[in-house]
């Protein structure tokens, strides 16, 4: 089975486990002035406990068979100008949060510029005397900085779309 057909399935199975609970919730009991829907309702509501069991046992399994196969399975994608390789599961925390918070890093380098809170040209001294033209000190490359920037805000929507691939052609670790 493929991680996409494990995906699938999990979402099917959830969906007949929900309606399983409400079949559940409806049927569990009822009032002895009441005609029960089942000839033997009592058995029909023990099924449908043991068949939602059953149905989580079967979710649980398919997590972590795409856990396994997530951690065990290194994929290659581009970046830039070179192929990083890591594990998908370090890809989906890549596309999660990690590479937003590179992106957030390399877009600090520069900010105090951006808000005016540092200027270049002409200042007088606190007293008024004096005029000295001044010039902003980079610690960094522009160029570099925009080169990462780029890679960074992009690299969620790289991400997604090779593991799209990876998840089809992927088979599930057992």
């Amino acid at each position: 089975m493929k991680i996409i057909e494990a995906m699938k399935k999990i979402k099917d199975l959830q969906r007949k486990a929900n309606d399983l609970r409400d079949k559940i919730s409806r049927y569990a009991a009822d009032v002895d002035v009441m005609t029960p829907t089942y000839e033997n309702q009592a058995a029909k509501v023990a099924g449908w406990l043991q068949a939602h069991g059953d149905i989580v046992q079967e979710i649980l399994h398919l997590r972590f068979s795409i856990q396994k196969t997530n951690v065990l399975t290194s994929v290659g994608i581009e970046l830039g100008d070179q192929c990083v390789t890591k594990t998908i599961a370090e890809w989906i925390h890549r596309r999660r949060d990690l590479s937003g918070l590179d992106a957030v890093a390399w877009g600090a380098l520069g900010r105090t510029e951006k808000a005016g809170q540092l200027k270049e040209g002409a200042i007088t001294g606190p007293t008024g005397e004096g005029s000295r033209e001044v010039k902003i000190r980079r610690y960094y490359n522009p160029e570099k900085r925009d080169q990462k920037l780029d890679i960074y805000q992009s690299e969620p929507s790289t991400i997604d779309g090779r593991l799209e691939v990876i998840n089809a052609i992927t088979d599930l670790v057992e």
